[in-house]
């Protein structure tokens, strides 16, 4: 992979000095020309005797041999949007389909105790959407494994990491990791061997609202994580969707808020499709039996409900309505909610 001598320049700065984000930011202001490093420009603490552009491609080669690469604000396919926000990274990197950089982009967020019928909706929701958009979002649980699972098919999947990319965070998800990798993209503004710290989730949902040009929450309680990328998405102009929940659902009352403050109340793909220029597509209607119908309807009607009451209310056996349920999670009707407790999707 070629980099520029500005390129090389940023990623020397960034990379093989022990400057914060602020003193790179100055040093380049008063450099004027990035190449300027490699050519005797002081920098604060710099190593003394070595070669800056060696350095740099040493770094570069030992990326390489990672299989990952880097890319700065000067490359060609450093993401329009990113670049227009207050603090945008000078240096990302990155290990799958870079291509993915250049593509519209649409996040897609949510507590990591989102609700079972909240995981299913954001799941149906990320494969459609993905079919047009690249879907954004983290690695973690709940919302985010709700995103990837549904975008992962495509491969129109980018997964921003609070730490280096040689990490994983939770560390459960490292084969999840390895599936992004291979199907879509992984980001980082961390250096490969860096860990994570509590600031680098703020630092990152930065990037998620950043690198979108809408951000979706799924679920969010009054002090979620998803709120904080929400409210990012919204400082910095983009769309911001929410799903509506019942009165007295926790987890649903940061996305309840979010709609009464302005977001779009999003409950089909097909409004965002349709709000970016793609027309909505019709999906194949799941074809329900006669009692399959009356599950779904008494489901509807209750929000949720635990197997013996529908039972109860349907007048059916415990085991009969059982197997109409199996049969209604494998067509995406409904979702358990934990402790024999079911919804409609």
């Amino acid at each position: 992979m070629r980099y520029s001598e500005e390129e090389k320049a940023y990623l020397w700065l960034c990379a093989c000095t022990d400057l914060d984000a602020s003193a790179r930011i100055a040093v380049l202001r008063e450099a004027h020309d990035p190449a300027a490093l490699f050519h005797g420009f002081p920098v604060p603490h710099a190593s003394e005797g070595k070669s800056r552009r060696d350095e740099a491609e040493k770094f570069l080669a030992a990326l390489e041999r990672k299989g990952y690469f880097a890319l700065t604000l000067l490359s060609d396919d450093y993401p329009e949007n990113l670049k227009n926000i207050p603090d945008p990274p000078l240096v990302l990197y990155g290990a799958g389909r870079r291509e993915l950089l250049r593509a519209q982009k649409f996040c897609i967020v949510g507590s990591r105790r989102a609700p079972a019928s909240a995981i299913a909706t954001g799941k149906r929701m990320a494969e459609e959407i993905s079919r047009h958009i690249t879907i954004v979002t983290g690695l973690a649980e709940g919302g985010d494994s709700a995103a990837i699972a549904g975008a992962i098919p495509s491969g129109n999947l980018i997964c921003v990491l609070p730490c280096g990319l040689d990490n994983c965070y939770p560390a459960a998800h490292a084969s999840l990791k390895e599936r992004v990798v291979k199907a879509g993209l992984l980001l980082s503004e961390y250096l490969p061997e860096e860990g994570t710290t509590k600031y680098a989730f703020y630092a990152r949902n930065r990037l998620l609202a950043g690198l979108s040009d809408g951000v979706l929450v799924l679920a969010a309680g009054k002090r979620s994580g998803a709120l904080i990328t929400a409210n990012r998405a919204a400082e910095y102009g983009r769309d911001v969707f929410a799903i509506p929940y019942g009165l007295g659902v926790e987890q649903g009352e940061g996305c309840n808020d979010l709609i009464k403050h302005g977001a779009h109340l999003l409950t089909e793909a097909e409004d965002v499709l349709t709000m970016y220029g793609y027309g909505g597509e019709s999906r194949a209607e799941a074809q329900f039996t006669e009692e399959e119908t009356r599950v779904i309807s008494a489901l509807k009607e209750r929000g949720e409900a635990h197997l013996a009451e529908l039972a109860e209310a349907l007048q059916m056996r415990v085991f009969e309505v059982t197997a109409i349920l199996s049969a209604l999670e494998l067509k995406g009707a409904v979702a358990k909610s934990g402790g024999n407790r079911y919804t409609a999707v």
